[in-house]
């Protein structure tokens, strides 16, 4: 049955009048950013069954797929259809129809948050302070605190020496323990410009009395002036105090009823959720991930605040949706709503006392849906066996780069067909991810409808190849196809990593003017 398609004008128009409409491109990671709609989700053909339902979770909205004009979005339709989406199209002549259409194509990623960061760093003129001014008032003994706006794992892979890690989200809620005194300078950083503006900005709309600045462009930014990183640091934000709680909880109230973030109790959420077959409905808790997993509410998402903020496009692919959020105060609720609203999201509201009174659910969220019920192996099938069989690994690039089981071979699903006229015909297929399995799972399903009845499932991935005594290789060794899931490849991939940071920061500050002359969005940051 042929799929039903929309021109680019048709679709423009549509994403201009608002509503409900979850915009896709099924295209994978670094095709993506080499040219994509503004306001599109990102969810790669290889893993849409695993991912769609998580970023659009209502089967009734309009399910829009774009892709390059190769054919992609028509492959996901069925698949988005199979997923129970009654309303499908696709983008009739994917991104060339759209850039014939004179409409702006963007390059990058998670484009819309990173574009609020400097639309707010003009408008609101947030201060900053260079890498070598840090370093000189570091070097001098001065009273300030440096502190890092990223996840954990990115602050331990490097850091501005001396910096504390402490995301986004946290930031209003725990300075006042982390500088108590008002004369202490606090620096905010990231690894280029977003997360240090947004994050500063945030402590100055909360109305911190200490005098507060971004490291200008980050760690990119300290390199860039001949100063070395720190490696492997462990120092978090840790506990934080009922006077911080009090003084972040009054400033992030202000700040949210500024914004026009509504407040909602169970009730109301309750009256959605009944609601969330025929309307949109995000449930996103922003506490950190070890929180989340330690005690939540059902059927909610753990989205850190501060990522959230940046990469709103990896959760949201209904920017017209209710978009509620959680957190066990308030603080990183109100503050990452805030910043939400200014986006241009329409509809968010944080739930007051979410976690009061409930029975809440421990540990990560399961997968949306059930994965086929295929063969399946264990390692010791598999160990001494590895000559007799080809292991064929779908976990991502990166991952697969680092380390993966000797002598496997990897590619990505979208491309299996491409990959099997390359693997030996003679030998039963072993598949394996970094997943748990469930991706590996409907690629043996895809192999076994083309004829591989010999394909079977190592749902136990790397970790427990490791243990069982299997040999580990890392490298580019045994990749059947382009890392095309990877936009930013590791720096010893990179011919030039320092010249590839300067072009990073290059695109940041033209940003704006992309905005501007798109039209798409607009964003309104408060002075």
């Amino acid at each position: 049955m042929p799929v039903s398609s929309v021109g680019a004008a048709t679709l423009r128009a549509a994403l201009e009048a608002g509503g409900e409409i979850a915009l896709v491109d099924v295209r994978e990671e670094r095709l993506f950013a080499d040219g994509h709609i503004l306001t599109a989700s990102q969810i790669a053909l290889s893993c849409l069954e695993l991912e769609l339902s998580r970023r659009a979770p209502c089967r009734a909205t309009r399910l829009v797929l774009c892709d390059g004009g190769e054919g992609l979005a028509e492959r996901a339709a069925p698949v988005a259809e199979a997923l129970g989406y009654h309303d499908v199209v696709t983008l009739d002549g994917g991104m060339p129809a759209w850039a014939d259409a004179g409409y702006h194509v963007w390059t990058g990623l998670n484009v819309p948050g990173k574009t609020l960061g400097e639309v707010v760093d003009q408008t609101c003129a947030t201060p900053f302070l260079e890498a070598a001014e840090v370093k000189a008032r570091v070097d001098a003994g001065d009273d300030l605190i440096i502190l890092d706006s990223r996840p954990w794992d990115e602050y331990t892979d490097f850091n501005i020496p001396g910096g504390v890690d402490c995301p986004g989200a946290e930031l209003a809620y725990r300075v006042r323990d982390l500088a108590p005194d008002p004369s202490t300078t606090v620096i905010v950083n990231c690894a280029g410009r977003t997360r240090s503006i947004i994050g500063c900005q945030s402590l100055v709309n909360a109305g911190v009395p200490n005098p507060v600045f971004a490291l200008l462009n980050g760690t990119i930014g300290w390199e860039q002036a001949g100063l070395s990183l720190e490696h492997g640091a462990d120092r978090n934000h840790g506990d934080v105090s009922n006077k911080a709680v009090a003084w972040s909880a009054a400033a992030a109230g202000r700040l949210a009823e500024r914004s026009g973030v509504e407040s909602i109790d169970h009730d109301v959420l309750n009256a959605w959720l009944q609601e969330s077959k025929q309307k949109t409905l995000y449930c996103l808790d922003v506490r950190s991930p070890s929180e989340f997993n330690a005690g939540h509410l059902p059927g909610s998402v753990s989205a850190p605040g501060g990522q959230l903020v940046q990469g709103a496009d990896d959760w949201i692919a209904v920017r017209d949706g209710r978009i509620v959020l959680i957190d066990d105060t308030g603080v990183r609720a109100n503050m990452t709503a805030s910043w939400l609203k200014q986006m241009g999201h329409p509809r968010v509201a944080v739930l007051q006392d979410a976690l009061q009174g409930v029975d809440l659910e421990t540990g990560p969220v399961p997968l949306p849906v059930v994965p086929p019920t295929v063969p399946g192996v264990v390692v010791s099938d598999v160990l001494g066996r590895e000559g007799d069989v080809t292991i064929l690994d779908l976990s991502h690039s990166l991952t697969f780069f680092r380390g993966h089981a000797a002598g496997a071979l990897w590619t990505l699903r979208s491309r299996l067909e491409e990959a099997l006229k390359k693997l030996p015909d003679n030998r039963p297929i072993v598949v394996m991810d970094d997943r748990a399995g469930a991706l590996a799972a409907y690629a043996v399903a895809d192999l076994q409808r083309k004829g591989r009845d010999d394909a079977s499932v190592l749902a136990s991935g790397l970790d427990a190849w490791r243990a069982g005594g299997g040999a580990v290789a890392s490298g580019l060794e045994g990749m059947l196809t382009a890392m095309d899931d990877c936009y930013h490849p590791p720096a010893e991939l990179i011919d030039d990593p320092a010249q590839a940071d300067r072009d990073y920061i290059a695109w940041e500050v033209t940003l704006v003017e992309q905005l501007e002359r798109d039209g798409l969005l607009r964003f309104s940051p408060l002075t």
